[in-house]
């Protein structure tokens, strides 16, 4: 087993892998139902939009599973935990493939979106617990690794084979990783010390720490601009700038190539100083996003913006980590909790891009609401920052500020 009395990895790179693995399976999962959508509502008897409502079921399920696991599972060991989040978002997929009706499927990817934000929270705070302190970033993002992988290989992968095969087996397939990554991560995964004094309440007073809900907040605005831009990015590309639908795929491919730079540069940045890293990158996002609105217009120069806004992702480690530092007894809730503010990030970007759509602006207008989020993200920060400074932090703070 590769594992040391501390909870240092012997080979903690094998150990990144085996967590990223998880990560990969639930991207895939997340991402693939939208090329399905076709597919889904035919066999279901249902409408496309009305498909959306099992991706706000299983978005759903992660706000909810993030801090009630979080909460209940306080004092299990860390490495069993994991193992059964990936047993319970194997069964989730596994079901949701063979749901007799609609409705059942839209509860089964609810039960599928429990663990997600759980396991990416647990899953960071072994890997960094699992490297020396000054390698924490550069873990996180390296496990984060597997959600970016799935956005450039997994969900094309998936929607390929579903519409090949049906949309049941690409569910199948994501069920059958969860199971292998439960497996490795029985082996290749250190123990970690649990710690006798964790409580439910204790993990549930990370909603009532300041620099906490500052972080998420963070997360929830500030990256809400990537949402927004993704969520169009087909219909802005093909009806502004003129794009062939055929180059949809190469779209996704450029999307998850940036954000696989992104998570990994924004990982070293945060490594050398987090809190200069975090507004330097708002400030990309904001220019970056920005630029799309003009760049949308031509198929080549919007195709590379794609890219550059894939880069966005640079945000989630960065973030991560910041959430380790601030949380202090209530590392699993705040970790677990970054993931549900994605996810909230997802949904306030996507509804801010459609009102702006349905006012009459352009495709590309999706670039303008992304940089005002990341703008209200530097003035979040700034905020947070400005607070922590009335109220100067204990001791025990000083030494992670």
């Amino acid at each position: 087993m590769q594992e040391s009395s501390s909870g240092l990895a012997r080979n903690p790179r094998l150990a990144e892998f085996v967590l990223a693995l998880g990560g990969f399976g639930i991207g895939t999962s997340e991402f693939v139902i939208m090329g399905l959508m076709n597919r889904v509502a035919g066999d279901l008897a249902v409408t496309v939009p009305q498909v959306g409502y099992a991706i706000s079921s299983y978005a759903l399920g992660v706000v909810v599973g993030a801090p009630l696991i979080s909460a209940l599972a306080a004092r299990a060991p860390k490495r069993l935990l994991l193992i059964v989040l990936m047993l319970v978002f194997a069964l989730g997929n596994i079901a949701s493939a063979m749901a007799p009706g609609f409705w059942s499927f839209v509860g089964l990817r609810f039960i599928a979106g429990l663990p997600h934000g759980a396991y990416f929270g647990i899953a960071a705070l072994v890997a960094a617990g699992a490297v020396p302190v000054d390698q924490r970033a550069r873990a996180i993002s390296r496990v984060m690794l597997g959600l970016t992988v799935a956005i450039l290989i997994g969900a094309p992968l998936g929607t390929w084979a579903g519409n090949l095969l049906g949309w049941q087996i690409a569910f199948a397939g994501v069920g059958g990783i969860a199971l292998l990554t439960a497996l490795l991560i029985r082996f290749y995964v250190p123990i970690q010390p649990v710690d006798a004094l964790a409580s439910p309440v204790r993990e549930l007073s990370a909603l009532l720490k300041q620099r906490v809900l500052v972080t998420l907040a963070l997360a929830c605005i500030g990256c809400g601009g990537m949402f927004a831009i993704f969520s169009y990015v087909m219909p802005t590309l093909t009806q502004q700038a003129g794009m062939s639908e055929a180059l949809g795929p190469l779209v996704l491919v450029i999307f998850g190539l940036g954000s696989i730079a992104g998570n990994l540069i924004g990982g070293r940045m945060a490594d050398k100083n987090l809190m200069r890293a975090i507004p330097t990158i708002l400030v990309w996002c904001a220019v970056i996003q920005g630029l799309f609105y003009f760049a949308a217009n031509n198929v080549w120069s919007g195709l590379l913006f794609v890219g550059l806004v894939g880069t966005s992702m640079a945000l989630a480690p960065s973030l991560q980590t910041r959430l380790m530092d601030v949380a202090e007894d209530a590392q699993t809730m705040a970790a677990s909790l970054n993931h549900a503010a994605f996810n909230g990030a997802n949904a306030l970007g996507a509804w801010l891009a459609g009102l702006a759509i349905s006012a009459g602006f352009s495709w590309s207008s999706t670039g303008l609401v992304g940089a005002g989020l990341a703008l209200c993200g530097l003035v979040i920060f700034a905020g947070g920052r400005w607070l922590e400074k009335r109220r100067p932090p204990t001791a025990a703070h000083c030494a992670r500020s």
